[in-house]
């Protein structure tokens, strides 16, 4: 007997209506004849698609929880159609050390109502070695706050231990040097912090990804490690990376909602709420829809920040966009536009991001893979409203955007977690569903 029979379930690339049998927390059955089960639910023909895969949150947890933290943080994933997320390093403290590692794990598994893994960060050698027994998703590099020579130190360090093990480095792609020359040429012209929020993305400019793209792209062939690039924004990078395809090295690409579907115009608007890094990019420079075919996942970067923290003008206002909650009910947006094919959100929010960050048994909806699905209702519509949101943050460049189709119910090893916005049990008996992905 299935504990979870899910009745009448579309799935994507496959005709007719489906039973999906869980059990143990692993999907059992996938049948068109009904199956039984002690607990049964009709989707009614609804979508049902592999619980999504965020590559790239910042949960904030530990140092900095009035942002966000990992109940927070998670209540949002989940609301948002998310059962897996990959939190990076830079909390305080950062996540550069073995004992640092271990703390934020413990975090997680004692909040988070979702699985989740870990990006580690780099410090010395010893620590590096000590980080890859314990199971990290990659090790972080932000190029933007160091000069070439300590990130080629960084790229040596890491060949000497991650090379057997299947690790890979993730990198934050802005040139240090070309965004220090640029912010000093702007602020000279007159720059005022309360009038030209759009200078912010002239100062990190498109030409500074592309030559952090570049460097990373021949140390990672000098040392032969392998890359994923964390939230491109800019066609000439994408097309620099496309031109590299025969490199023996693997390269894969992640874009943001941000990045995807806004331009820097929306600074003139937003003002500070739209500042990122890196940042929204000029029409003509930033990549589009069109982009898709060529990257190989969407992640988030969900980056809460307080209401005040996004208030401090062009220099001093904190960059980050919260994403959780918007991600999918836009991408199902463009999908009921005709602008995007159903078919790519499995591939880049599900199983692109499992293979590439070695997640075992998640990504499918296949018999033995771990029961994380969620239910998609392509006809729901409305308008996206903060107010409704489980992040911490009270701010979105989303807010009152319209949406058609969105996830109304959240599967998590094998657990109902979200239905129609409600959580339910995450206080109680299923507090200890969630898991390491990597344990």
């Amino acid at each position: 007997m299935n504990d979870l029979v899910i009745k009448n379930s579309k799935l994507i690339e496959k005709s007719g209506n489906h039973y999906i049998g869980i059990k143990d927390g692993k999907i059992s059955e996938i049948s068109k004849q009904p199956i039984n089960g002690e607990e049964e639910i009709d989707i009614s023909g609804k979508i049902l698609i592999p619980g999504l895969i965020d590559p790239h949150v910042h949960f904030r947890d530990p140092g900095l929880t009035y942002k966000e933290n990992f109940k927070s943080g998670s209540l949002a994933a989940a609301h948002g159609g998310f059962t897996t997320v990959l939190d990076m390093p830079n909390t305080i403290p950062p996540t550069n050390t073995a004992k640092a590692f271990k703390e934020k794990k413990k975090i997680g598994e004692n909040k988070s109502i979702i699985n989740f893994g870990l990006h580690g960060g780099l410090s010395s050698i010893e620590e590096i070695k000590k980080i890859s027994k314990l199971n990290p998703a990659s090790f972080k590099i932000f190029m933007d706050l160091y000069e070439n020579f300590e990130i080629e130190k960084m790229f040596e360090n890491l060949s000497f231990n991650i090379k057997l093990k299947n690790i890979p480095i993730t990198l934050h792609c802005e040139d240090k040097k070309t965004i220090i020359e640029n912010t000093d040429r702007i602020k000279k012209l007159g720059c005022s912090s309360e009038n030209n929020a759009i200078d912010y993305s002239y100062a990190r400019d498109s030409k500074s990804e592309l030559i952090s793209v570049k460097y990373a792209v021949g140390l990672a062939h000098k040392y032969n490690l392998s890359l994923h690039i964390c939230h491109l924004s800019t066609i000439n990078a994408l097309n620099y990376l496309k031109s590299i395809k025969n490199l023996k090295i693997g390269i894969t690409t992640e874009i943001t909602p941000h990045h995807l579907l806004l331009d820097n115009s929306y600074f003139n608007t937003l003002r500070n709420i739209v500042k990122t890094n890196p940042p929204l990019r000029p029409k003509g420079e930033n990549l589009t829809i069109e982009s898709l075919n060529s990257i190989d996942m969407i992640g988030t970067d969900h980056a809460p920040h307080s209401l005040d923290e996004k208030q401090k003008g062009v220099w001093d206002s904190s960059p980050g966009i919260p994403n959780l909650e918007t991600t999918l009910p836009l991408i199902l947006t463009e999908v009921n536009k005709g602008n995007i094919d159903l078919k790519i959100i499995p591939k880049l929010m599900s199983e692109n991001p499992a293979k590439r960050f070695n997640i075992p048994n998640k990504g499918k909806i296949i018999k033995n893979y771990d029961a994380d699905l969620i239910v998609v209702d392509l006809k729901k519509e409305g308008r996206l409203n903060m107010d409704n949101f489980y992040t911490k943050a009270k701010y979105s460049p989303f807010e009152d955007f319209y949406y058609k189709g969105i996830a109304t119910m959240t599967i998590c090893n094998g657990k109902i977690i979200m239905n129609d916005n409600e959580f339910l049990g995450v206080n109680s008996e299923y507090k200890n569903i969630t898991k390491y992905v990597y344990d």
